[in-house]
């Protein structure tokens, strides 16, 4: 018997120490640093890639050696296999196991970008359209994009305004409809915050009227702390059923026939819908992207009597409840005024996620 247990230890032990020094060298293995020639190193993982394409691809950025150590070690742990595709940043002081956990987890790479306040559709899709790491897409701005974006009933059939101005994130391959129709959901969730919450007597049908005012609101205002106050005086202009007479409903709807100069026949062209010194109420769509401030203002208009206002060109505006306040205003700030010189709004700041 004893002699039986000497030949079995004679046995035993030798693979006890050889399965010891296996799981030494494949721990040191799994936790040496990559040799990454850059912090952060990007490694992307094409969709369809599999585990062993994955290590090879590793093998072939010279960041491991023996990669045949870890096609090994997905047969005994299969769960390192079921990795994600996407982008990775590896930092340096990365181990080979903390690269299998990252994609594991599918911790890829976030990028972002930002729609801006006051935007045209047009402007989003630009923005959309040229970022690289987007998937190519075609976006259309008519009714066919609520078709790519699966929305069934859309305030309106023109898109334009009908997303919210924010900073989304975005993968490697998502595609620019994916972003839209995030922003798309964000602004009818805060637009029917806003409609819930919104004052009594206002000139509005439903939400999407009142939209259309925040847009006007969104181009019209210079400076934050002037949004109620344009917004009560476009208010006040409805209620008394005057015209609302603002520039940038006349110059979206000339589209680009607009050269940076507003003639006096733009103003009188009753073929354009927009043209608001013609028109009467709102025109029939949003003119811009417009953000939670000016939506908020067009609900809650600040009371008052003034029914004009004249830019100052300073980005400021001039308020007036007479139209003879009004015209000694156009002469201080306009007449007198070079085009060259003269502004409604201080030039739009890129924002900065």
């Amino acid at each position: 018997m004893l002699k039986l247990l000497k030949v079995l230890l004679a046995l035993v032990f030798p693979l006890i120490i050889t399965l010891l020094a296996a799981f030494w060298y494949l721990n040191t293995y799994l936790n040496r640093e990559l040799p990454l020639p850059e912090s952060p190193a990007v490694f992307i993982l094409e969709p369809g890639t599999g585990y062993s394409a994955m290590v090879n691809q590793l093998e072939q950025q010279g960041w491991l050696t023996n990669p045949a150590i870890l096609k090994i070690y997905a047969r005994i742990n299969p769960a390192i296999s079921e990795i994600k595709a996407g982008e990775y940043h590896f930092e340096q002081g990365m181990s080979l196991f903390d690269v299998l956990a990252l994609m594991m987890e599918g911790d890829v790479v976030r990028h972002q970008l930002t729609l801006l306040e006051g935007w045209t559709m047009k402007q989003v899709i630009s923005s959309l359209s040229s970022q690289p790491l987007l998937e190519e897409e075609i976006l259309h701005n008519d009714e066919r994009l609520w078709k790519l974006l699966s929305i069934d009933e859309p305030f309106a059939s023109i898109p334009e305004g009908l997303f919210f101005p924010d900073t989304y994130d975005y993968h490697l391959g998502d595609k620019p409809s994916s972003v839209l129709l995030r922003a798309y959901k964000r602004l009818v969730r805060v637009l029917q915050d806003e409609w819930d919450a919104r004052d009594a007597g206002l000139p509005y049908q439903n939400a999407y009227e009142a939209l259309i005012m925040a847009s006007i609101i969104e181009k019209e205002t210079g400076v934050p702390e002037e949004r109620e106050q344009i917004a009560g005086v476009f208010v006040r202009r409805l209620n008394l059923g005057m015209r609302l007479q603002t520039d940038p409903t006349v110059i979206y709807g000339l589209g680009a026939e607009y050269k940076g100069n507003l003639r006096g026949s733009h103003l009188r062209d009753e073929n354009n819908i927009y043209n608001t010194y013609r028109q009467h109420g709102l025109p029939p769509s949003p003119i811009a992207l417009a953000g939670r401030e000016a939506i908020h203002a067009a609900l809650h208009p600040a009371e008052g009597d003034t029914i004009f206002f004249v830019a100052k060109g300073d980005g400021t505006h001039y308020f007036s409840a007479t139209l003879k306040e009004h015209e000694t205003a156009v002469k201080q700030y306009q007449l007198n005024r070079r085009r060259a010189d003269y502004r409604s709004a201080p030039p739009v700041q890129e924002k900065k996620p």
